[in-house]
């Protein structure tokens, strides 16, 4: 497995944010891509919240504010338990715990034998809401949120930096997403630890979610409830909205895995009625996943470039997904990038340990998403740099 570092480096690049200096925002430096502009509290109240309750307040209230966040917040029993039943739809003979799935109106238990469980009611039912104009910052590598996750619902201009968002209900489908986003604008969600969660990491729901850039994140999938039986979460992202504009760069996202229907890494799933999805994935670092990387389901617009695939079982699952992707594979792949994008693309790179990819160069990707300046004003580093660069910064401790 892969050993994560925290060791701070200042090796620059045109693609990562500066890290030298805090911003009127609270934040180190300032986001790229699609949330580019995002401010989050600048210019408002700085508050260090010491309590459970005042954190709650600090995060819902309608005030600007700039949230320093200097220990691990613990909600796993704030709302206290929930009785329900779950049913077992993985079995694993090798010593692995899989997890169960909580019966609920999506239906996955119909047919299945039910079994009486208590789990916790945060991340079941309860998030912690964020409004607008926040940026909630993490001091040092020990600061956060635990046993609960964040919802973002029609709100704009968030900033979430080097926190850790982790435990919750992980033995349980459904038992808790890390970030929700729904009809939210202008948001900057980097540098950040995030393990050990019900289901996905980050997912965004139908309403648009638009100007969101997820940069220099550890997404650690290292699970002691693996529903493939081999130690890998079974879920990471998945991507609704009916109109989504996101960039993903230079995170890590380690030992996830999936098996056929079952989305594991990256799901963009596209909206099925007129809208379509715009996804630019650069500069990621794709480590032991066994499963599926990148699945571009129908209305989504994926451009791919710049990332790293070690040990990956599928990087991309390719046309029958019925999603638009540009996936950069060669140097005739880049240079074509040019002519909409006035600048090549990085093409994409895969270990011996990783499965192929069958073409998908769809141009309309390259007119759609290729040309909006938030993607072709954003240059990516060489791919050959991605690993040892993304190790060393992705996760909490390295800025703030």
């Amino acid at each position: 497995m892969t050993t994560k570092t925290t060791t701070t480096t200042t090796k620059a690049t045109t693609t990562t944010t500066t890290a030298s200096s805090t911003s009127s925002s609270g934040a180190k430096g300032t986001p790229v891509g699609f949330a580019a502009g995002t401010t989050g509290g600048a210019g408002g109240v700085t508050v260090t919240p010491t309590t459970t309750a005042e954190l709650l307040g600090y995060l819902s209230d309608s005030t600007k504010r700039i949230i320093i966040l200097t220990k691990i917040f613990d909600f796993t029993s704030y709302y206290g338990t929930t009785s329900g039943t779950a049913c077992k739809l993985w079995t694993c003979t090798n010593g692995y715990s899989p997890q169960m799935t909580i019966n609920n109106s999506v239906g996955q238990c119909d047919g299945q034998t039910l079994y009486s469980v208590t789990y916790y009611t945060s991340g079941s039912s309860k998030a912690l809401t964020v409004n607008s104009n926040k940026s909630i910052i993490g001091k040092g590598s020990s600061a956060g949120i635990k046993g609960i996750g964040l919802d973002l619902t029609n709100v704009s201009n968030v900033i979430i930096q080097n926190i850790q968002i982790t435990d919750i209900n992980a033995q349980y489908v459904w038992g808790g997403d890390a970030i929700n986003l729904a009809g939210a604008s202008k948001v900057w969600i980097d540098h950040n630890y995030i393990a050990r969660v019900g289901r996905q990491f980050i997912v965004s729901h139908y309403d648009p979610n638009t100007a969101i850039t997820i940069s220099n994140n550890y997404f650690d999938g290292q699970s002691s409830y693996s529903a493939s039986c081999n130690g890998h979460h079974y879920w990471a992202f998945l991507f609704l909205g009916e109109a989504d504009q996101i960039t993903m760069m230079q995170n890590h996202i380690y030992y996830t895995s999936g098996e056929s229907h079952v989305v594991v890494l990256m799901l963009v799933r596209g909206y099925t009625g007129s809208y379509s999805q715009q996804v630019h994935i650069v500069n990621n670092y794709y480590d032991s996943i066994a499963g599926h990387a990148i699945d571009a389901e129908a209305n989504s617009h994926v451009l791919a470039e710049g990332n790293y695939f070690k040990a990956v079982t599928t990087p991309d699952t390719g046309s029958s997904a019925g999603g638009s992707e540009y996936f950069v594979q060669t140097v005739a792949d880049a240079s074509t990038c040019s002519s909409y994008m006035s600048r090549v693309c990085e093409w994409n790179r895969m270990d011996s340990a990783t499965g192929t990819v069958a073409s998908r160069l769809d141009t309309a990707v390259l007119s759609s998403v290729g040309a909006l300046s938030a993607v072709k004003g954003l240059k990516p580093m060489g791919v050959a740099d991605v690993p040892a660069y993304v190790v060393a910064n992705a996760g909490v401790g390295i800025v703030n």
